[in-house]
């Protein structure tokens, strides 16, 4: 069983920053990738940002040069620094990892923080 533990999220003025991070915990034999997705009111979950073991990064366009995603391989954690927030920003953002193990992909998702950003 994997267990993916949050934290970070938080109410902040547009503009601002802040970090989330995601650790995993329990039997990790493989990370294949960690990542975010968040979901507004009324929208479908989207990716934000998605880090391979490896350091391939992806992410999506809204947050190219805003966000930054980062692992620590040592500690299965990933990290979602996120700066010059605005209003639209706003979601809970739900972390993801992927996992491999004896031939079969498997996939967890965390509970998700809130972010609000305020105008």
């Amino acid at each position: 069983q994997v267990h993916l533990v949050e934290s970070g999220g938080g109410l902040v003025q547009a503009g601002g920053s802040l970090r989330l991070s995601c650790a995993a915990s329990g039997i990790i034999i493989s990370i294949v990738h960690m990542g975010w997705y968040r979901q507004a009111p009324g929208k479908q979950r989207e990716l934000v940002a998605r880090i391979t073991s490896g350091g391939s990064t992806n992410s999506a366009d809204s947050v190219k040069g805003r966000f930054t995603i980062s692992m620590d391989n040592a500690k299965n954690t990933v990290y979602l620094q996120m700066n010059s927030l605005n209003v639209e920003d706003t979601a809970i953002y739900y972390c993801n990892a992927n996992l491999y193990y004896s031939g079969s992909y498997f996939s967890y998702w965390g509970q998700g923080p809130q972010v609000t950003v305020s105008s």
